[in-house]
């Protein structure tokens, strides 16, 4: 299956699907069809923040159309961030959407943890990843840990690489929550595969774009 893409939200987030996808269809030896189109990141946030559902569905809807036009036979939303809105594009795309919150919610049932922290925007992190992914408890940082968590993101998404300081942030506010009795730390961010790495990373990882990549890969490749 030819694979859209709407990515560009952010630009390492973009990159790490790319290179995921890359990655499954030569393991599975096969060729990989992909079309990739470009949201812009701070229109996103914008529309994020305001709770703009209508206008970032509108920019969807014709970023899928030159999807289609491309061939695509599905359409994915590479962005945590960008699936506030996904239930509303659902209902009006004119390819199938890989849903990272119905998948999430998929890997999860299978995993038997009771109790996860999440990083992400404060958005992501506040509404507990927007509500859909049963079966966890899912805990984000406290008060100031939260701002910082969603200040370090929001840079880190925009210029596409991750400072010291930036990581840094993350770490402590992960240790904080495993501390509070989190049994993992979900990446509710796609951006944050920026700051971990799941073989050195200091506590377990719910990787969000890792399980989504997945997803597209099975269905695009069998």
């Amino acid at each position: 299956m030819h694979i859209g893409l709407i990515g560009g939200i952010g630009p390492a987030a973009t990159d790490h699907y790319y290179r995921g996808l890359i990655g499954s269809a030569a393991a599975r030896g096969v060729a990989l069809e992909l079309t990739i189109v470009h949201a812009d990141t701070a229109t996103l946030l914008a529309h994020l923040a305001a709770n703009d559902v209508a206008a970032q569905v509108a920019i969807y809807q014709r970023l899928t159309a030159r999807l289609v036009a491309a061939g695509a036979g599905c359409v994915v939303v590479t962005s945590i961030a960008g699936h506030f809105c996904i239930g509303p594009f659902r209902a009006v795309s004119p390819l199938p959407v890989v849903d990272m919150i119905a998948e999430v919610g998929a890997a999860m049932a299978g995993q038997g943890r009771r109790r996860v922290g999440i990083l992400g925007t404060r958005t992501v992190m506040a509404s507990r990843f927007y509500g859909g992914v049963a079966g966890v408890e899912i805990v984000p940082p406290d008060g100031a840990a939260l701002d910082a968590v969603h200040a370090a993101y929001v840079a880190m998404a925009a210029a596409g690489v991750v400072t010291p300081a930036q990581r840094e942030v993350f770490i402590k506010a992960g240790q904080d929550l495993m501390a509070m009795g989190a049994e993992a730390i979900m990446l509710g961010g796609t951006d944050l595969a920026l700051a971990f790495d799941a073989a050195h990373a200091p506590f377990p990882l719910v990787d969000c774009a890792a399980i989504h990549v997945a997803a597209v890969a099975r269905l695009a490749f069998g």
